[in-house]
């Protein structure tokens, strides 16, 4: 055997195309990410027992119940997926590629989605980089991305924000529509009650939607490369939108408070204790369904059967980087920690922990990155969105100030 045989026999065996087309080397077989919404949707969803039934469950939920392999993971992850929308925030639907048409119009993406003879438009400008070849990886802002643009120049990586309010136009400040009067609403009505986070990730997967009906030939978009970020509510809604899509390889959810990474019980514990964080009872409930709070107020959150640690973890095995701020008391950082330490152990599991890490620092304003943070975050986009040869999943601090 000569010398370029041996050669090229290494490298095909160090290297394998997986179902998706990412490639990945041999001794890390876990998929970067995927080309469907949801790899589980044939699995049932799980008994959903009335409140009086759920048991009582002081420490945080076991993210690993019944996994033994990593083939297990797609069946728990469902499960876990359909409490999260059964108990929290409403159903996310499922839409079949008939009833979405997209096109561009010059450098943006217009998205048409038709449920029951009602259409619900979706468009989002396109902002190519300078630099590197087409196609590009993307990165979304969910409503604007918070993220510093220095991160992102001098980078072959597009940037498109989600509008959400062509889905649900609730805003804390300002004027709004209420429950059953948005624009998803029209498309679902029987889903009127649903909080605004299950219809803002599924806004967003319409748009992923509309990239992959194109593809990169017209959109000039890498669909196995999209990231998505945002801050504070929308650090929450760049979550949801990367927990619930699993074609988005990287989440980076910045500051994001209660109701995002923060375990609901530990805030709990930490508001008994005198802290004023948003805990379960104290969120914003046009965010969640009414019935979270009428169910798990106060102690009864301990009949919650899941918390935020799973939440994070049904981003695995794609990656997570989240950001905090504990200057801010309100945004319960103690408590993303303790979901952060617990989530990893699901990507710790199956051998690819270097894929979920956490930065978690003061002295600057909300959703300000300060510099000394650029680093990971500068790692991880560049390892997940670039695919370069960076090191990830090793910086884990929590500095009060």
């Amino acid at each position: 055997m000569n010398k370029t045989l041996i050669i090229s026999t290494l490298l095909a065996l160090a290297m394998f195309e997986t179902a998706n087309g990412q490639k990945q080397t041999s001794n890390n077989r876990v998929p970067l990410v995927y080309q469907v919404e949801n790899t589980g949707a044939q699995f049932k969803a799980p008994a959903m027992p009335t409140i009086d039934k759920l048991p009582v469950i002081r420490e945080l939920p076991d993210a690993l119940e019944g996994v033994k392999s990593f083939a297990d993971w797609s069946h728990r992850r469902s499960d876990i997926s359909h409490m999260i929308q059964h108990y929290g925030i409403g159903t996310k639907p499922a839409v079949d590629n008939g009833q979405v048409v997209a096109r561009m119009q010059g450098d943006t993406l217009i998205v048409y989605v038709t449920v029951g003879g009602r259409t619900l438009r979706l468009q989002s400008e396109i902002r190519y980089p300078k630099e590197g070849q087409p196609p590009y990886a993307l990165m979304i802002g969910t409503s604007m991305l918070s993220l510093p643009r220095q991160l992102f120049d001098n980078r072959p990586i597009a940037i498109m924000n989600f509008h959400e309010k062509q889905v649900n136009d609730y805003g804390q400040f300002g004027r709004h529509h209420e429950r059953g009067e948005h624009d998803f609403d029209r498309l679902y009505p029987q889903l009127k009650d649903n909080g605004a986070y299950s219809m803002w990730a599924w806004g967003l997967s319409r748009l992923i939607d509309g990239l992959q009906q194109l593809g990169p030939e017209v959109t000039k978009i890498d669909t196995k490369r999209i990231g998505v970020s945002g801050c504070s509510y929308a650090g929450k809604m760049a979550l949801y939108c990367g927990a619930f899509d699993e074609r988005i390889c990287l989440t980076i959810a910045q500051e994001p408070g209660g109701g995002g990474a923060a375990s609901w019980r530990k805030s709990h514990e930490l508001t008994l204790e005198g802290k004023n964080l948003e805990d379960l009872d104290k969120t914003d409930y046009h965010w969640f369904q009414e019935s979270q709070k009428l169910n798990f107020h106060g102690d009864s959150v301990y009949r919650l059967p899941y918390d935020q640690h799973e939440l994070c973890a049904l981003v695995c095995p794609r990656a997570l980087l989240l950001l905090g701020n504990p200057d801010y008391e309100w945004l319960a950082d103690p408590s993303m920690l303790v979901s952060a330490q617990a989530a990893k152990k699901v990507w710790e599991r199956f051998g690819i922990g270097d894929r979920m890490d956490w930065s978690i620092l003061g002295g600057h304003g909300h959703c300000q990155l300060p510099e000394r943070q650029f680093p990971e975050v500068q790692a991880f986009i560049d390892r997940f969105l670039l695919g370069r040869d960076v090191k990830t999943g090793n910086v884990q601090r929590f500095e009060l100030k």
